[in-house]
């Protein structure tokens, strides 16, 4: 999976000489870990897609403010374990807000910090559910392992989409 693949290319690059910082969101900094508690919980779910967006930002910022700006003002080497995208599919396709309303709330979540790659691993939605599954079966899923197989495949074709669009990066 995707904590398995960015363990071992944090392992690669340290292998020949950079420093890693390796991260996650939602999440990787005091702030964001507090806001991914209430969003994968579902508390926040009752409040609607947009404010999901929201607070999804805000950690985001705190995230890149706290820990990701400051790494790449040290030339260390940020690999994050999601990031934009995921804001951009969940919330912005999947979850049926405006594509300016996403793209407004990211340009502030990130502050001018872009990825210089993504690396996005596709697997059927399907088998990507079944590991998640596996993965939660002490604790239960979080709030979005719980929806529908249709829900995670258009997802899938949203992160395809966006990797055609942006070949880029």
């Amino acid at each position: 999976g995707k904590s398995t693949q960015i363990r071992r290319l944090a392992e690669a690059l340290k292998g020949e000489g950079h420093d890693v910082l390796m991260t996650r969101e939602p999440g990787g900094s005091p702030g964001a870990e507090a806001v991914r508690h209430v969003l994968l919980s579902g508390a926040a779910e009752a409040f609607g897609t947009r404010m999901e967006a929201i607070l999804f930002a805000a950690a985001r910022n705190d995230h890149v403010e706290e820990m990701i700006r400051p790494a790449l003002a040290e030339g260390k080497v940020v690999l994050c374990d999601r990031f934009m995208d995921s804001s951009r599919v969940y919330q912005g396709i999947t979850g049926n807000l405006e594509p300016d309303f996403i793209e407004t709330l990211q340009r502030i979540a990130i502050n001018g910090v872009m990825p210089d790659c993504t690396v996005m691993l596709d697997i059927p939605a399907k088998v990507g559910l079944e590991r998640a599954q596996k993965r939660a079966a002490a604790d239960g899923p979080d709030r979005f392992e719980k929806e529908r197989l249709e829900t995670h495949e258009k997802r899938r074709e949203a992160f395809l989409d966006i990797a055609a669009r942006e070949p880029e990066r």
